[in-house]
C-alpha cells in the first residue's frame, strides 16, 4: 500500500482520522503500575474495559475468555487462598512472602482474573486460545489506560497454581493467563518508551532475523 489512511479517507473524515492518532497518542503513555489508590472502575467505564476484552482476536470464534472480578470484601477471601495456596506448595514458605501474599489483594482496588476457557483436542490449538485470552487482557489494559486509570498484568506462582485456578472456576486445561490489578494511578509520570530500532528489523528474504 502506497497510502496512508490519512490519504484514503475522504476530507469529511479527517477529524475522525485525527481523533483516532490522538488515542494512539495516548496508548503511547500505557504503562504498567502497581502502586494503585481507590477508585477502581465501576459501572460504565468497568462495561468498556470488560467488552473491550471481548473484541480481541479469536480463532474459530470459540470465545474462551473468563473475567474474575476480585473485588471490595472478595478481596480478604482471596489473600487467605493465596496465603493457603503458597502453604500448600511450601510448607516452609517464609512468614514475610506470606505476608505479600495476603496484602496484595488488600490493597488492590480490583482484580481482574483473566482466563482461557481452553477446548483440548480442538482444531483451534490450545495455544492460539491462551494467546486469545492474552490478547483480550491487553485490550482490557489499553482500554484501562485510556479511561484515566492503571493497571497491571501479574503472574506469578499463583496465577499457575492449579487449586487458585481451580477456585476461580478453572480446571485444567482450562487455566489462568495472569490477573490484572487496576486502580488510579498515585502518579502519572510516564515511563520510558524502548528503541524502536532496537526490535524492529525488515526482513529481506536473504538472511536471518537476529
Amino acid at each position: 500500500m502506497d497510502s496512508s489512511i490519512a490519504d484514503r479517507t475522504p476530507e469529511s473524515g479527517s477529524t475522525d482520522v485525527e481523533n483516532r492518532r490522538q488515542v494512539l497518542d495516548l496508548l503511547l503513555g500505557r504503562r504498567s503500575v502497581n502502586v494503585l489508590d481507590e477508585p477502581a472502575p465501576t459501572g460504565r467505564d468497568l462495561e468498556l474495559i470488560l467488552d473491550l476484552g471481548l473484541r480481541a482476536p479469536d480463532h474459530g470464534r470459540l470465545r474462551p475468555w473468563r473475567f474474575i472480578l476480585i473485588r471490595g470484601d472478595a478481596r480478604a477471601a482471596f489473600a487467605d487462598r493465596l496465603v493457603a495456596a503458597a502453604r500448600r506448595r511450601d510448607p516452609a514458605a517464609p512468614q514475610a512472602l506470606l505476608d505479600r501474599y495476603r496484602a496484595w489483594p488488600l490493597r488492590t482496588p480490583l482484580l481482574i482474573g483473566v482466563g482461557a476457557v481452553v477446548r483440548a483436542n480442538h482444531v483451534i490449538p490450545e495455544g492460539e486460545q491462551i494467546l486469545s485470552a492474552g490478547a483480550a487482557a491487553m485490550n482490557m489494559l489499553n482500554a484501562i489506560h485510556l479511561l484515566g486509570y492503571a493497571g497491571m498484568w501479574v503472574t506469578g506462582a499463583n496465577a499457575y497454581d492449579p487449586e487458585i485456578n481451580a477456585s476461580l472456576g478453572l480446571e485444567a486445561p482450562s487455566r489462568l493467563v495472569g490477573f490484572l490489578a487496576v486502580g488510579t494511578p498515585r502518579t502519572t509520570a510516564a515511563g520510558e518508551r524502548p528503541a524502536r530500532a532496537d526490535h524492529v528489523v525488515e526482513w529481506e528474504g536473504l538472511s536471518r532475523v537476529t
